[in-house]
């Protein structure tokens, strides 16, 4: 609970330091003297934007600081723990504490630790709920609506394994349409490597095949020339008797037969001349049988031709060139071999998220009976309640629509409150139905009957009683008192009905110091208390009888 706050130069608060305690505490005072700066100012510790307004006229920066103590285990205690921010010396109190300098920018500490305002608004929700004057108007949203008939139900763990399942079968949902996009995608390419290898094996082309085509291309093509140019080396090598070399050669050799034996140097170049002669006989033999075989083909040309055409063709369509296509080939083939078959797996998988779309529908339906039983609990009691608040006549329902088909992470239901004001009139939606006044009743009996579900510590209450008195008021005063009993309670209020069921009395000031506004909170003693009730029933003259009603009053509340 909040045991203390103090504030420095916070809108038109000075200094003010206040200690809190158990039960239900409430604040007074006259309109315009900031009943709800208190509020505010502890806003800021629980994480709420800063604005440079807030701070006070001529001052250079604003200090709000307030002090939890913590239950043990405690989900806020559990929090700091998680955060390590917890209080090593004092694990069961918690600090909070916000600056704004004079440019507007703000500094949050917990536990004398820096933080940003996010963890402040984290921790926040662990330690404080805050009911305004519109909070009823949260009565009419469905997820609230949802989240109220949790909290009175309990079933904190059911909505665990509730978002649990959820989350397991939309993350299976999702890699089954991966996995199938994956099998697409498999097939798609099975279906082009199967289609590119029969292609490539109907050409069948052979390894080295291209540069021999190259060749053959070559020498078809130019059949004509190599058999000219083939006779004219023949003609220079042997068949023109007169001047050929191989005749040069032969006589050559028979003049250096005669050097030789007259003188035996020669014989190194007789030798060679032989050996010449020789080469040359060779040379023109082989001319001679390559000449023979050239073949001027057309037919054959063309065929030749055609292939190569292909070979080229297949090459540019897949990036590779023509002497590297029979490797391409080997390589598309070894590809098309060790594709796997995803088959067996997405069959598992599928059956994976089939059993988890059962267990999240299991839990669904759970949930579902356990929210049935509840709204008609918790319809029974508000009823009981808001019939004790002026609404004599009035009917609350729960209606719980449920569609398995569309399960999401809080289940299947769906829940809208319903208010039947008065006999005769059929129950519609408290968006059609309630006036601000009526919903401002309900959101109380609500929170009451809630309170001892939820695990904030702290409920505070600002100015929720607009729009009632009388005996309504005494009623509310009641159950805010009972209230008290299991959490501490802050209310900001205007009537003495419900002052009057506080266990601590605040009353707010507002005066002027050196032409300067001031704000102060003090709390009463048991004779103030008296005085303070007395004035809000009858203004700024307190008579006997205002003292003597306001006495009544707190001796009734006791």
């Amino acid at each position: 609970m909040l045991t203390q706050l103090t504030i420095n130069n916070f809108a038109i608060v000075r200094h003010l330091d206040i200690e809190l305690s158990q039960g239900m505490s409430v604040i007074t005072g006259e309109t315009g003297a900031g009943k709800s700066i208190a509020i505010d100012a502890l806003g800021l510790c629980l994480g709420q934007r800063t604005e440079l307004s807030m701070l006070r006229e001529g001052q250079d920066r604003a200090d709000v600081c307030a002090t939890f103590q913590l239950a043990k285990q405690s989900p806020a205690s559990e929090w700091l723990k998680n955060n390590e921010l917890e209080d090593q010396d004092n694990p069961e109190s918690c600090i909070l504490r916000r600056i704004i300098n004079q440019d507007g920018r703000s500094k949050a500490f917990i536990n004398g630790t820096p933080v940003s305002a996010a963890l402040l608004k984290e921790l926040g929700t662990h330690l404080i709920h805050v009911n305004g004057q519109h909070a009823s108007q949260l009565l009419l949203k469905p997820d609230f609506q949802l989240q109220t008939l949790d909290n009175f139900c309990a079933h904190a763990s059911l909505l665990t394994q509730m978002k649990q399942d959820y989350h397991q079968w939309k993350s299976l949902q999702q890699q089954v349409a991966q996995f199938k996009q994956k099998c697409a995608e498999n097939e798609a390419k099975r279906q082009l490597l199967q289609y590119q290898v029969e292609e490539l094996n109907e050409f069948n082309l052979q390894p080295d095949e291209f540069t021999q085509l190259e060749e053959d291309h070559k020498r078809l093509s130019n059949s004509e020339e190599l058999t000219s140019l083939s006779q004219s080396v023949l003609g220079l090598l042997s068949e023109n008797e007169a001047v050929s070399a191989d005749s040069l050669l032969y006589r050559a050799t028979q003049y250096i037969d005669e050097l030789a034996e007259l003188d035996p140097r020669y014989s190194d170049v007789q030798a060679m001349l032989q050996e010449a002669l020789i080469q040359v006989q060779e040379a023109a033999s082989e001319v001679q049988s390559l000449s023979s075989d050239i073949d001027q083909d057309p037919y054959l040309l063309e065929e030749i031709e055609g292939r190569m055409s292909q070979a080229i063709h297949l090459a540019k369509k897949h990036y590779v060139s023509p002497e590297n296509l029979v490797d391409f080939h080997r390589t598309l083939q070894q590809e098309l071999t060790q594709l796997i078959d995803f088959s067996e797996s997405e069959e598992e998988l599928i059956e994976q998220e089939k059993q988890a779309l059962e267990r999240m529908q299991a839990t669904a339906k759970a949930l579902n009976q356990s929210r049935a039983q509840g709204a008609k609990k918790l319809a029974e009691q508000v009823t009981k309640s808001i019939k004790q608040l002026a609404m004599e006549n009035a009917e609350f329902f729960i209606q719980l629509n449920t569609d398995y088909g569309k399960i999401g992470s809080n289940g299947a239901d769906n829940v809208q409150f319903n208010l039947q004001s008065n006999l005769g009139q059929s129950a519609q939606s408290l968006a059609k139905t309630a006036s601000g006044g009526e919903l401002s009743r309900i959101a109380l009996a609500i929170q009451v009957l809630t309170s001892d579900k939820s695990a904030i510590p702290t409920l505070i209450f600002d100015e929720i009683d607009v729009g009632i008195s009388g005996a309504t008021a005494s009623v509310v005063g009641k159950l805010l008192r009972r209230l008290g009993t299991k959490c501490q309670v802050l209310c900001v209020t205007h009537l003495p009905q419900v002052a009057s069921y506080g266990n601590h009395h605040f009353v707010v000031e507002k005066f002027t110091v050196d032409e300067k506004t001031e704000t102060k909170m003090t709390a009463l003693s048991a004779q103030q208390r008296v005085k303070a009730l007395a004035r809000l029933l009858g203004g700024s003259k307190i008579t006997d009888n205002a003292l003597a009603n306001a006495q009544e009053m707190l001796d009734l509340a006791s």
